[in-house]
């Protein structure tokens, strides 16, 4: 056997080092988060995509004060005045009991329902009716989109709907030939309505991390001050009822054709849904928005699924549908103690918030001005807990502003009603819904942490139901009159902070998914 023996030249080609064994290529491992963690650590918590995203979407608000202040305008009094000055008609206080051509309304019949219709003395309830009927068309819509939200429509695609619905029949309403028609309309309208803000607040807050998202749902009812005030504007320039209805419906087309395809869907909802890849690419978007990246190996999944080490049981699971409902939420005690309590203080708020607000709206001032200022006056207020409401948390700012406005309105119904004391009162009544402003504001935030993503918007749409038969109650306590008005907002406003006693802190807490989610994120804690 001859051995060989190498070369100089074979050894100059040889390589100086032996060639690296090959060896098996192991990627990093997956890791699995949920959409907060994810938030925090790659995606970022409130930047550039989610600050676009809030304001887009929180232009729904604004539709909404449309679609719920137009009465104002549309449904008011008219100033008259006498065919013939000097004639008997001039001593007359209002319009009953004149003979018909003996006074004309200023600006001409179409000026307002009231002038059209007659609905004056006798008819008067009539204007009140309508009033209530869309609230109570409010109270149905939110709990029938607060549910599709959570199941088939999503968030986006209910806020489609009800938007598109609203622009129907608020130009419907325009058309109405006699008032049974135009309260039939004022009914359909308040069902789209409810869902209108609903919809928008979850949509924009889910993406938002859990640091950041107090401060932004504060900020929501912004977007409703503003188009309060804007819709004072729009009132004063297009003058007859028909016509501001069409102003104030024709927004609702715009938003959908020309805002929403910027406004992406929950990944929240894609998750609950099944539909892991679709909450995956929303992540990698928001990521890619903020200037970052999200790794190869980071995948997003429900809360209950974190800890899940099993990669055949992951696969099967990501892909499960899961349903809830108001029945789910009321089955479990812990969130039936709490569904119940929101809807309670959700009730209690809404009446002094929108009694206040009828009393404040009627003093004998201009009508635009008023509703401007009152509009204006509340933003301070927004402010102010949004700026508090992460320093000391849900519970104490709730319990504070409800207690504020419960201790204003009480110590005005101990005053006189002539004098000084008129004046007192009104500034009581000032501070009363500046406190439960708010409060009104910060129970949106509030109610969505308290419940998980499956039951989310239908917990909501049961306290958005209660807040709208607050708001059905507060005229008929208004027309009490004297000083008992004031003393039901106080005490409305200390038994909902009372109420809000028996709730948990939700500050800095995660967003559950699901309802083991949330029961075993409690327990831990």
């Amino acid at each position: 056997m001859t051995t060989h023996t190498p070369s100089p030249a074979d050894l100059l080609r040889s390589p100086l080092l032996p060639p690296p064994q090959k060896s098996g290529h192991h990627e990093p491992p997956i890791r699995r988060l949920c959409i907060d963690d994810m938030l925090r650590d790659y995606c970022g918590e409130f930047g550039y995509w989610q600050l676009k995203h809030f304001v887009l979407t929180c232009l729904a608000w604004a539709l909404e004060a449309f679609h719920t202040m137009v009465m104002i305008f549309a449904d008011r009094e008219p100033d008259w005045s006498c065919q013939e000055p000097g004639s008997k008609c001039g001593a007359a206080v209002d319009v009953c009991g004149l003979e018909a051509g003996t006074w004309r309304w200023d600006g001409g019949a179409g000026v307002s329902t009231v002038a059209e219709w007659g609905l004056v003395c006798g008819e008067k309830y009539k204007v009140g009716l309508v009033q209530a009927v869309f609230f109570g068309g409010c109270m149905i819509g939110a709990g029938i989109f607060g549910h599709l939200s959570d199941s088939k429509l999503g968030r986006k695609g209910s806020l489609t709907v009800v938007c598109i619905l609203n622009a129907i029949f608020g130009l419907l309403t325009s058309l109405s030939p006699n008032y049974l028609t135009y309260v039939l309309l004022r009914l359909l309208t308040g069902f789209s309505t409810g869902g209108v803000g609903l919809c928008a607040f979850v949509l924009a807050t889910e993406p938002v991390g859990p640091s950041k998202r107090g401060m932004a749902g504060m900020s929501t009812f912004y977007f409703f001050s503003g188009g309060i005030a804007l819709l004072s504007g729009i009132a004063y320039v297009f003058q007859t009822w028909r016509s501001l209805y069409i102003a104030s419906s024709v927004p609702s087309i715009l938003f959908v054709f020309l805002i929403l395809p910027f406004v992406s869907e929950s990944p929240r909802w894609y998750l609950i849904r099944g539909q892991a890849d679709n909450a995956m690419s929303v992540m990698r978007v928001i990521a890619k928005g903020n200037g970052r990246a999200l790794p190869e190996n980071v995948r997003v999944v429900r809360d209950e699924e974190v800890k899940d080490n099993d990669q055949k049981s992951h696969e099967i699971r990501s892909k499960e549908v899961v349903t809830g409902s108001v029945v789910d939420a009321l089955r479990s005690r812990l969130t039936r103690i709490r569904l119940i309590l929101v809807v309670g203080i959700n009730f209690t708020c809404s009446v002094v918030y929108y009694g206040l607000s009828l009393n404040v709206v009627n003093l004998e001032t201009n009508l635009y001005l008023s509703v401007f200022v009152n509009a204006v006056a509340e933003i301070p207020a927004y402010f102010l807990t949004a700026v508090l409401i992460d320093r000391f948390g849900r519970k104490p700012m709730s319990i504070g502003t409800q207690w504020f406005s419960g201790i204003f309105c009480i110590a005005g119904s101990l005053m006189g009603n002539e004098g000084a004391w008129k004046v007192v009162r009104m500034v009581c009544g000032v501070w009363g819904i500046f406190g439960m402003a708010g409060t009104y504001n910060l129970l949106f935030i509030y109610a969505m942490e308290l419940f998980p993503t499956v039951v989310r918007n239908a917990a909501l749409g049961c306290a958005t139901q209660a807040a709208q038969l607050g708001a059905i109650m507060a005229p008929f306590v208004v027309v009490l009159g004297g000083g008992i008005p004031f003393l039901i907002f106080g005490v409305c406003g200390i038994v909902g902070g009372l109420l809000t006693f028996y709730l948990p802190e939700t500050l800095n807490k995660p967003l559950y998914d699901t309802m083991n989610g949330m029961a075993d994120g409690e327990n831990e804690a």
